[in-house]
């Protein structure tokens, strides 16, 4: 993107520039194919694949058809790319402002709004029209639930109205393991529903964390997070119990015949040290223990299902 002119500001007056000002002053920015793939979240579409393909495999004592695998996680990953375009066209106006976001697409007036949504459409529509058609209808209403969940009740709702938002609004991220669950099996199965209960367990530390370290930026977003509704310590503590609560929820799984012993084993080693970086923040009020705590999350979370999955063929093939 080319310099604004000097002569647009003022040297006695202080200039400030939104997203808007800024695309109408400068006729180079375009959008482009990243710029649409950067609101799909691609990071975050991944990471809800992954646990996708574990439910599908866990769903089955052998390996899923290649048709659900395929078809089922491309409709999943479709209508959660649709969720997250929405995402960015609700939260535009306070992006700018945070440094984390302040370079979306939408954010700097790379893509318009109209623009935006008619592609959040078409990504659902092909998603739902994919699931239906291709898997069952159990697993493309529950997926449009999810999409509903996140996109607007969260996002819309919960995300400015409390601090439990992400507690909440957790349950809508939670559902990609169920979501491949069902379209191996097309029924809601109790071990289906305690993957669910992992993601929403773990899902307040892993954010709380990242917001004790974007809490100023929050705070100016006016965006009611924990920590700057409650105070950095009263969060600390929160991260910890939930934590402890997600330790305790991880070994269900070996508990009910689920898994075996490379879990179990697996799932308190991998606790215990979400507990440690817990406890550490507690202990270090340095920024970078809140963002460690945040990065470890995110592997906590991939191994842990890695180890589910792991563990899951070595009982079926022994």
């Amino acid at each position: 993107m080319k310099a604004i002119p000097e002569t647009l500001t003022q040297p006695t007056q202080q200039t400030t520039y939104t997203a808007k000002t800024v695309a109408a002053n400068d006729h180079q920015v375009y959008a482009s194919w990243r710029d649409y793939l950067e609101l799909c979240k691609p990071n975050v579409v991944a990471l809800m694949i992954l646990t996708s393909v574990i439910g599908m495999m866990l769903a089955s004592p052998a390996f899923p058809h290649w048709k659900v695998m395929l078809f089922g996680n491309l409709g999943i990953a479709l209508m959660a790319a649709s969720a997250a375009v929405i995402n960015h066209v609700v939260d535009r106006k306070i992006d700018p402002i945070m440094f984390r976001t302040r370079n979306r697409p939408l954010a700097k007036g790379k893509v318009e709004v109209a623009n935006a949504l008619l592609f959040s459409m078409l990504l659902g529509v092909s998603g739902m029209v994919l699931l239906i058609t291709q898997i069952n209808p159990l697993t493309a209403w529950l997926t449009f639930a999810s999409l509903i969940g996140y996109a607007v009740v969260y996002t819309l709702f919960l995300k400015r109205a409390t601090p439990q938002n992400i507690v909440i609004g957790g349950l809508a991220g939670a559902a990609p393991p169920l979501l491949g669950w069902t379209s191996v099996t097309g029924v809601i199965e109790p071990n289906s529903l305690l993957l669910v209960l992992i993601i929403f367990a773990w899902t307040p530390p892993h954010f709380w964390a990242l917001a004790i370290h974007r809490k100023a930026e929050y705070a100016k977003a006016d965006i009611p997070m924990l920590p700057v509704t409650h105070g950095e310590a009263y969060t600390k503590v929160q991260i910890l119990l939930y934590t402890l609560i997600l330790l305790a929820i991880s070994v269900f799984p070996f508990i009910t015949g689920m898994s075996g012993y490379l879990y179990l084993v697996s799932a308190l080693a991998l606790g215990a040290r979400f507990i440690y970086w817990a406890v550490a923040m507690i202990r270090n009020s340095r920024a970078h223990a809140a963002i460690n705590t945040f990065k470890y999350s995110i592997t906590y979370l991939m191994l842990l299902f890695l180890a589910l999955l792991a563990d899951h063929y070595l009982i079926a093939y022994l």
